[in-house]
């Protein structure tokens, strides 16, 4: 059995408190919860030719899904807190949650608060093998930065999910939080600083979010908690209904969840995700029909003078 992460918003900022205390990079190492068999820590060089080494956990696979979905996470960014989901996932699916750039083990060190410059870094995420599709899910802060990758990237993602996602507009718990962080920027670990600096420079790189979402022509889903006081479901909403797409917008309501839905049950989350994949049409061969064919009148036989033999 799995250790439990730490929930709620005190509790998983204690976590950090002391992740920053012992020098490590992960609050609850996933080495001690899974064996390398099910979850496993990998990385990769960051795309847009900014060179840094970015961690992620994946799920590995001796044969390649059939899908792979791919976690672009929230502020902060712990892959860590998908653990128990990448664990339960079923063996015809593959996942890989990322510690964005400024987070956990990925580099750089700094904060890299530009989410144009993310989505160049973790491009390389959607390389899948021969004849696998990708399924991209931008979790709160992370929804922006999947909108620019699947714009920048057509062709190599067939469907998006936006969870929780967080576009600039902050509910009474996240505003708190970030004007409490930015007065205590020098006293608060790495990775939390990180987080209050993306959160509240994120609003005025929105536009360019917003307008890659309007371009893009697959099917794009939304899923929300209804009790979500980080990321309101109503602002979430109102992007749903304003952003004119191919495809409309799949909004899913998820009652009684807050923001963190990857804290809620794993089966109720996969199910979610589940439903996001479009569902796989068999082809089969139907003869034409030839309504009002005249196969006589066709070859001829209907022709005046013409005599039949006997």
């Amino acid at each position: 059995m799995s250790r439990k992460r730490p929930k709620g918003v005190l509790a998983m900022g204690w976590a950090s408190f002391e992740c920053a205390m012992r020098g490590g990079t992960e609050h609850a190492p996933t080495s001690l919860d899974y064996p390398d068999t099910v979850v496993r820590r990998t990385s990769f060089t960051a795309g847009g030719g900014h060179g840094w080494r970015i961690s992620a956990l994946e799920t590995p696979r001796a044969v390649p899904a059939p899908w792979k979905i791919v976690v672009i996470t929230g502020a902060p960014s712990w892959a860590e807190y998908w653990a128990e989901t990448l664990a339960e996932l079923p063996q015809d699916r593959q996942m890989i949650v990322v510690d964005r750039p400024g987070y956990a083990a990925s580099q750089p060190r700094v904060p890299v608060a530009d989410i144009r410059i993310q989505a160049e870094a973790l491009a390389p995420l959607l390389v899948a093998a021969r004849g696998q599709k990708v399924m991209l899910v931008g979790q709160s802060y992370g929804a922006a930065i999947a909108s620019l990758m699947a714009d920048a990237n057509p062709g190599k993602v067939e469907s998006l999910v936006l969870l929780s996602g967080f576009f600039g507009e902050a509910g009474p718990t996240a505003r708190w939080l970030i004007d409490l962080g930015s007065k205590a920027l020098k006293l608060i670990p790495r990775d939390l600083r990180h987080a209050v600096i993306e959160a509240s420079g994120q609003r005025p790189q929105l536009a360019d979010a917003k307008r890659a979402l309007a371009r893009l022509t697959i099917p794009i889903h939304m899923i929300h908690g209804e009790r979500d006081d980080f990321a309101p479901i109503e602002a979430a909403e109102r992007l749903a209904s304003e952003t004119v797409t191919r495809h409309p917008i799949h909004f899913i309501r998820s009652a009684g969840a807050n923001h963190f839905l990857n804290d809620g049950p794993v089966e109720q989350l996969l199910a979610a995700l589940e439903a996001c994949i479009p569902a796989r049409k068999r082809w089969t061969f139907r003869w034409p029909r030839l309504a009002g064919f005249d196969l006589k009148k066709a070859l001829g036989l209907n022709a005046p003078g013409h005599r039949a033999q006997a």
